[in-house]
């Protein structure tokens, strides 16, 4: 028999946390629940949640509140990250019913239907199975699982324990999957995972033999990757994404700290030399590239002349995005047992880089001013705009038209507008 109850999701975090939602909204779906919009009145309200950082967690628990009182009578839903590593914490949360482990949150219906009250632990070591999940909230783009978790053990990185070890997808068994997703009439795939560049390692496969792979999918326009680490984005990948016609010239490389000191420290598996290099390599191939790096200002041992170094170093590629992370202590990691940085600086210095991030996406889009880039359109805004992206990831606003919605057209980028971090264009020849 078919149930008529609402159910509603709200994703925190990464893109896997949004493809895995996707998928299990689906089995909801499937088993005749109504999906509605988490600020809609609902009888389930499913969170996936995120624990990287202190401020991550603070907005799970506002979440969860905020659900409670929508609808005090609503049967309440706790998975993702935070829910494997502080299961009891998020149990506590008045109006809370359910909490499942990393492990279980794809069986989140058979617990929902199974109406009980339920916390859900798991070690991280018995995360080892590999569970498949790919978005289709949205028919222009899809967000594709191909890999979990991760064997790094940074020192100031909890993921390994809220994640387990790294382990894969197939190459058959993905490509299966984007043909499903294209045969929607999606155009753009983007590649998924908590550190993809480490795919296959375990199944004998490889992460250049994969995007290889996709290159046979019929229909396939756009693929994108997401974060990749430095030392494991090979030449051969690189040269691959130069000559494709599918693989965007986006690349998305982690910096996280600016010296070899403190790299050294939180345990990353690359120097400042090689990353310069993979930049350098990058450029060279694909001078319209768009690089976005992750920085961590304020981690442990950060003094004034690391922070110093760190700035002369960002200056010396200036990446086309900085996407900067106050370091907050993670429990049970080897960073908080160091010395820390007085919060205040840690405040300080993020500003200082948020300024300077402004000032490279700024320079970076304004040499496309008057050219011609082809933008998939995604979606519109009040039927008053329609936006989209370029294959470098340049974000666009065009007037609305209905029929530009999953085409990719040319467009002349007018002007960029500084404040709203998008180009005013015009499509061309239609």
């Amino acid at each position: 028999m078919q149930t008529h109850k609402k159910v509603a999701f709200h994703t925190l975090g990464c893109k896997l946390n949004f493809s895995e939602t996707s998928t299990i909204a689906r089995t909801f779906v499937d088993a005749g629940y109504i999906k509605v919009d988490f600020n809609d009145l609902a009888d389930i309200y499913v969170i996936n949640t995120c624990s990287v950082t202190e401020i991550a967690e603070k907005k799970c628990k506002y979440v969860i509140n905020r659900a409670a009182k929508q609808n005090p009578e609503a049967k309440i839903v706790v998975i993702g990250c935070f829910a494997q590593l502080r299961p009891e914490q998020l149990m506590a949360i008045n109006g809370v019913d359910i909490v499942l482990s990393n492990r279980d949150k794809h069986q989140v219906l058979e617990y929902v239907e199974n109406n009980a009250t339920t916390l859900s632990r798991c070690d991280y070591k018995e995360l080892n199975s590999f569970q498949t999940a790919w978005s289709f909230d949205d028919r222009t783009r899809s967000f594709l699982k191909i890999q979990d978790g991760c064997d790094y053990f940074c020192s100031y990185c909890t993921i390994p324990k809220a994640r387990g070890l790294s382990r894969s997808d197939s190459i058959k068994s993905i490509i299966e999957k984007a043909n499903i997703i294209v045969n929607k009439g999606v155009k753009e795939i983007v590649l998924t995972g908590v550190n993809i560049g480490d795919f296959g390692r375990k199944n004998g496969e490889t992460f250049y033999d994969l995007l290889k792979a996709f290159h046979d999918v019929n229909g396939l326009q756009r693929l994108r990757l997401s974060s990749i680490e430095p030392n494991l984005l090979e030449d051969r990948i690189i040269e691959l994404t130069a000559k494709s016609n599918i693989i965007m010239p986006h690349f998305h490389i982690p910096l996280q700290c600016g010296t070899d000191k403190l790299l050294k420290l939180m345990k990353r598996r690359y120097n400042t030399q090689l990353f310069k290099e993979k930049i350098e390599t990058i450029r060279y191939l694909m001078p319209d590239v768009y690089i976005a790096i992750d920085i961590i200002v304020g981690v442990p041992e950060e003094s004034e002349q690391d922070f110093q170094q760190t700035i002369a170093f960002i200056e010396s590629f200036a990446p086309s995005e900085l996407h900067i992370f106050t370091y907050s202590e993670r429990k049970d990691t080897v960073a908080v047992r160091m010395q820390q940085v007085p919060k205040n600086i840690r405040k300080d210095r993020s500003y200082i880089l948020h300024e300077k991030a402004k000032r490279y996406n700024n320079e970076f889009c304004k040499q496309f001013e008057s050219k011609v880039r082809n933008v998939l359109f995604e979606k519109g805004k009040k039927r008053t705009i329609i936006e989209g992206f370029t294959d470098n990831y340049l974000k666009v606003v065009v007037p609305y038209n209905e029929g530009y919605i999953n085409e990719i057209l040319p467009v002349e980028l007018l002007k960029y507008d500084i404040d709203k971090q998008h180009f005013i264009g015009k499509v061309v020849n239609c």
